[in-house]
């Protein structure tokens, strides 16, 4: 089937998510400039990568003599993702960035990553790597590096897991010892390394976590580091081979066509990135965007499986029509299947706006007018961040599960194309932290922020533009009581307990207002909003026992 971009709905999220309040500090992206860099993004995604989606994932990524190369055709798209400038919308113009909001660059992916999820991943990391190099690196670092990255030249890759160490990244064992010479050489082996290896772009720019010989345990005792593919001199000309190789590609459920590697580093040249033995905080602004990026993957996947579900749905004839009485009718006149596509229509939209509203707070928290203002929208930035992460990519594999559904028998068959939306979707919850890491930092970190005034904001902006709607007044009132109740218990295992269901809670009431502010563009929107109220905030309440349910069960269990 054919992918056709969501402009319209990017639009509606956007202004639901407050894009004309970037108006004074990106005089240049008006609300006519983004709908048409959108456009034409979309139609970059729907008539250059979408089509690579189904052969990329049964042809894959493959490794052969120490090397990876990409899917059929996926390097030469992503040479035309690059040369189009759709890899520099967001970055500094000092790079040869354009500048753009993060927020209308969040649109622009997700267009990209609905088109093939499996391509999205190689930008999106090297996204990661440019806005770590921007925020820690030395002035050297980003003249040799980030202009081709922000090119897209050359692509980045974050190398924190090891077989031992998964999301413990204190557990990691990778070593970096001094070479004499002012830079050091790394030593073992990463796994899950996504875009690795490739053969798209001439080099490949490693941000490697790894421990100093005099580091002390623990996490206190990372550090970041920077190894090439290939040398990079003073110049920046590219230079020899360095010792960083790929040693295989792992097989997995979906994303096929995304070569996810295992990483040998074998006295690999490299140089520090930031502070000795403070690599962990300078890799989380690479996790942090990441993980608002994974969140828009959500979006994006369930957008794709909708699409196409809805399309069978008007072909396949089975039954009787509700509503006509015809026999046999499409499947789209048994309410049920209307009802389980305006679900995912719904969410997604709703996790879109979310997604959307995290990235317009990120820049506001970097342009905002005053210290005040951009201090108010880093805490919400924050706050949203395991929101977007965490719901939209639990959506999205609900989505992409019910859009299988849709398809009946013929969703379990390879051939509809359904179950690769399915298998990729699976990955995401995973990433970048688990969607139960996410929980557990957005009740043990976010919600005490600056005495409890992110989230006490949040809450009373949502109740201030309630007024009137009866199921998202009771929703934003279950997450106070369930806000209130964590907050108590902080640090308890009691509280840990309910931190999954605290984030479900939270996605479902924000979405709905999400929902709520888009009601006023159209019927479609009214109609979402009352559809999501009745199906989703109306089990809101009901969630609070689940938060404050504590751990004595769990202690007691298995």
């Amino acid at each position: 089937m054919t992918y056709r971009p969501p402009l319209r709905d990017l639009a509606a999220a956007l202004k639901a998510a407050g894009y004309d309040r970037l108006g004074e500090a990106f005089p240049e992206a008006d609300e006519a400039t983004a709908a048409a860099i959108l456009e034409a993004a979309g139609e970059f995604a729907a008539d250059v990568i979408a089509p690579l989606n189904r052969p990329g994932d049964l042809a894959g990524a493959t490794y052969a003599n120490g090397a990876v190369t990409a899917a059929p055709g996926y390097a030469d798209a992503y040479r035309q993702y690059a040369l189009g400038g759709w890899n520099s919308l967001s970055a500094e113009p000092e790079f040869g960035g354009q500048g753009l909001p993060k927020a209308l660059e969040i649109g622009m992916f997700e267009m990209i990553q609905a088109a093939s999820l499996a391509f999205g991943l190689c930008p999106m990391l090297t996204q990661g790597a440019i806005e770590a190099l921007t925020a820690h690196g030395t002035d050297r670092q980003k003249a040799l590096y980030l202009p081709k990255l922000v090119s897209g030249e050359w692509t980045g890759t974050m190398n924190l897991t090891e077989p031992q160490a998964g999301s413990d990244l204190a557990a990691l064992t990778t070593r970096a010892e001094p070479d004499g010479e002012g830079g050091y050489r790394l030593t073992g082996q990463k796994i899950f390394i996504t875009w690795g290896d490739h053969d798209a772009t001439d080099n490949i720019v490693h941000l490697v976590l790894a421990r100093l010989p005099d580091a002390p345990a623990g996490s206190r005792g990372i550090s970041l580091f920077l190894a090439s593919k290939f040398l990079v001199g003073d110049g920046g000309d590219v230079g020899a081979r360095n010792d960083v190789r790929p040693v295989g590609v792992e097989h997995k459920l979906g994303i096929h066509a995304s070569p996810t590697c295992v990483m040998a580093f074998e006295g690999a040249k490299a140089e520090l990135v930031g502070e000795e033995n403070n690599g962990l905080a300078a890799m989380f602004t690479m996790m942090n965007a990441a993980r608002l990026q994974v969140g828009t993957q959500g979006v994006a996947i369930a957008e794709r499986a909708y699409q196409q579900a809805l399309e069978f749905s008007r072909e396949r004839k089975q039954g009787r029509s509700a509503w006509t009485g015809a026999n046999p009718a499409p499947i789209h006149d048994h309410p049920d299947v209307r009802r389980t596509l305006l679900l995912i229509k719904a969410k997604t939209q709703a996790a879109r706006a979310i997604c959307l509203a995290t990235a317009v707070a990120a820049d506001l928290s970097r342009h905002a007018a005053t210290p005040e203002a951009r201090e108010t929208a880093k805490l919400r930035e924050e706050l949203l961040t395991p929101i977007a992460k965490g719901w939209s990519t639990d959506m999205g594999v609900e989505a992409a599960s019910l859009a299988l559904q849709v398809h009946g028998g013929m969703g379990f068959i390879e051939e509809t194309g359904a179950a690769q939306h399915y298998r990729d979707a699976r990955i995401l919850p995973i990433y970048e932290g688990t969607n139960g890491i996410q929980a557990m930092d957005l009740i043990g970190r976010k919600l005490s922020m600056a005495g409890g005034a992110a989230i006490r904001g949040l809450i009373a902006e949502i109740r201030a533009e309630a007024v009137g709607n009866a199921r998202l007044l009771a929703g934003v009132a279950a997450l106070e009581e369930a806000t209130d109740w964590l907050i108590a218990h902080k640090g308890a295992p009691d509280a840990l307990a309910g931190a999954t269901p605290y984030l479900k809670l939270a996605g479902d009431v924000v979405g709905g207002w999400m929902l709520s502010k888009m009601a006023g563009e159209g019927e479609d929107y009214a109609r979402l909003d009352r559809f999501y109220a009745e199906q989703v905030l109306a089990g809101a309440p009901g969630l609070v026992p689940a938060v404050v349910q504590g751990a004595a069960v769990l202690e007691e269990a298995l």
